[in-house]
């Protein structure tokens, strides 16, 4: 309706609805009742609303269709678990078949550590179960405690119980529904037969470490490998291929069912040139006669000069090899190490020693050889000779010599003569010593087939002027001419080296294995030669006579009363301030035909006490007297 008021003039009419929502609603609701709505935001907001279904329906496609089977085959590796079943190792046997190590099966007790979880639910889970197994076996308390400690090594696995009876076995089997993740796992360790006499020719096996691993790409951390000797060098064959079981688990890592087993397939044997009773004969004579002369150290190679074998390998002091068949503890391997008699440093073929008078049969091959003397020369010794103001002594006045009685009463002053020159003798020099030293061996590695072999040393003039920033001097030559000087040396490369004499010039790689046994059949490891025919036969015969004749009327008399006849030569280097001297004695035997050569290699004895040459007689009569003495040809 409409309302005038003549009082005052109303110009608008206004319509009731309109005036009651005026009071009705607040300013501000009526503000955005009369703002128009935005069109545009809608639009951008279904357009998000879209996108977004697009992209979860392409996540959806690319999951199912492009990743569908990787996506099934992640599934299913997670519904399964894979234990490793360690493979036993071949077993190792001296030449005629004993026995040298021994796989020792046994049963442990273990915990998947991919069943229990990850992180803190892990360790929960692993104190759950320590706890329970401490119930069930309460006198392994204290041993199941260790564990905890272990578990910081994860390998996939943890070791609860190593060694368990059958009758444990038997127990735990019973109550194993309480215990996830936990096996009864077979297995097998290494027992090394008199391992403190074989410990450096078979070495151990150990864990594998992870810089290993790179090397052997087809292990798992679980694995164990060689560590040192024959373990090492042998790891391929002696190793076998290891078994599997593929277990069925559920979300939670709890073992379902097994799926499949595959049976571990064991190593193959080796069977070695290694004489096993003239080794153990060797360390005790050995041990014995250092005890008894208050010496700590020494090494002795026996070889077979008609093929490089090696029938026997002895470093003193040795170590238990069956330390390590199961883990050594912390305070054993510190024990060894710490140990200044070096008991796990194999001397026979890394130890570097200036090989003293065992030089000289080398020396007169190349004298004769380099025609700068003839087998009838001979050189006087009045007890040393004098260049300028130096003095270079013999080890007593000889007379005249001539080479063969030079080699038995080891005259330095003839050898000296030959190697640097003296009066009328022109000399070899000392490259051409060098060239004489390869050619049998010296200098560089034999190629024995065992880990950490050392090459020892021959020097030149060359290197003394690089090395030291020294010119060489003819008294360093008279030095090098009777073993002592710069020039080092293995007693395995004297062995070699004297062996070539022995057998009338053929050098021949030394090697401990003889066979590797498996299921599919044998390998023989065939004699190796490195050189032959580089010397002349007669020059030979010439040096042969005068090794004979150390024994007959030099050096050695102790052996000439022996049933056999023996060639040989003594040597002493000296080393350090107090008089210490490495006592050598080299041989072969029998003199006319060959079958055995010997370096016995004596640290730290006084002057010329050749405590090396009843350790050889010892030896031999052993060797020739009632014990095999069968040698491969």
């Amino acid at each position: 309706f409409m309302i005038r008021n003549e009082k005052y003039k109303i110009k608008h009419t206004t319509e009731i609805d309109e005036i009651s929502d005026s009071v009705i609603l607040s300013g501000t609701e009526v503000a955005k009742l009369e703002t128009p709505f935005d069109k545009n935001k809608l639009n951008v907001f279904w357009g998000i609303i879209i996108v977004a279904i697009v992209a979860l329906l392409g996540r959806v496609l690319f999951l199912t269709v492009w990743k569908g089977n990787y996506y099934e085959a992640v599934s299913e590796k997670n519904k399964t678990r894979t234990i490793r079943v360690k493979a036993p190792r071949g077993r190792i046997y001296d030449r005629f078949g004993e026995a040298l190590v021994y796989n020792i099966p046994r049963l442990d007790l273990i915990i998947l550590t991919d069943t229990i979880g990850n992180g803190k639910e892990r360790q929960d889970n692993l104190a759950k179960v320590l706890l329970n197994l401490q119930k069930l076996f309460p006198d392994k308390k204290n041993e199941i405690a260790e564990t905890y400690k272990k578990e910081l090594n994860d390998n996939g696995y943890i070791v609860l119980l190593k060694n368990i009876s059958q009758q444990d076995a038997l127990i735990f089997l019973e109550n194993q529904s309480r215990f996830p993740g936990v096996q009864v796992r077979k297995t097998a360790i290494r027992d090394y037969v008199d391992g403190l006499i074989f410990s450096h020719i078979l070495g151990y096996e150990g864990k594998i470490k992870k810089d290993e691993l790179k090397e052997n790409p087809g292990y798992s951390i679980t694995d164990s490998i060689g560590k040192s000797g024959l373990e090492k060098s042998y790891e391929k064959y002696l190793r076998g291929t290891p078994g599997k079981i593929n277990l069925e688990v559920d979300s939670r890592g709890k073992i379902i069912r097994e799926l499949e087993t595959v049976s571990p397939k064991i190593g193959s044997d080796l069977i070695l040139n290694i004489d096993a009773g003239l080794q153990k004969k060797i360390f005790d004579t050995l041990k014995e006669t250092l005890e008894k002369n208050d010496l700590k150290a020494g090494a002795v190679v026996a070889l077979n000069p008609r093929n490089g074998a090696v029938l026997s390998l002895v470093s003193y002091p040795g170590y238990d090899n069956n330390l390590f068949a199961d883990g050594i503890s912390a305070k054993d391997y510190q024990s060894l190490i710490s140990n200044p008699n070096k008991p796990m440093f194999n001397r026979a073929i890394a130890g570097e020693y200036p090989p003293g008078s065992t030089f000289k049969p080398l020396m007169a091959v190349a004298a004769l050889t380099e025609g700068v003397i003839n087998e009838h020369t001979q050189i006087e010794s009045r007890g040393g000779i004098r260049v300028g103001n130096w003095y270079f002594g013999d080890w007593k006045a000889h007379g005249f010599t001539d080479v063969r009685q030079a080699i038995a009463v080891s005259s330095d002053v003839f050898f000296y003569s030959v190697g640097g020159g003296y009066g009328n003798i022109r000399g070899i020099g000392m490259n051409k010593i060098k060239k004489y030293c390869e050619e049998f061996g010296l200098g560089r590695p034999t190629g024995i087939d065992l880990p950490g072999e050392a090459s020892g040393f021959i020097p030149t003039p060359e290197w003394k002027k690089k090395k030291l920033g020294e010119r060489w001097y003819v008294g360093n030559t008279y030095h090098a001419s009777i073993g002592q000087g710069y020039i080092t040396v293995t007693p395995l490369q004297l062995a070699t080296y004297i062996a070539s004499i022995a057998n009338g010039g053929t050098l021949y790689k030394p090697k401990i294995v003889s066979q590797i046994k498996s299921k599919k059949g044998t390998i023989y490891n065939k004699a190796d030669i490195i050189r032959n025919n580089f010397v002349d036969k007669n020059i030979l015969k010439i040096v042969q006579e005068g090794m004979r004749m150390t024994v007959t009327q030099g050096t050695a008399q102790m052996l000439k009363n022996l049933p056999i006849k023996v060639a040989g030569k003594t040597g002493t280097a000296q080393y350090g301030s107090k008089g210490k001297t490495f006592g050598w004695f080299v041989s072969y035997a029998p003199y006319d035909n060959p079958e055995i050569v010997l370096v016995v290699l004596v640290e730290g004895q006084e002057g010329h006490g050749y405590y090396a040459v009843p350790i050889t007689k010892e030896i031999y009569e052993y060797y020739f007297a009632g014990h095999k003495t069968q040698v491969s040809e």
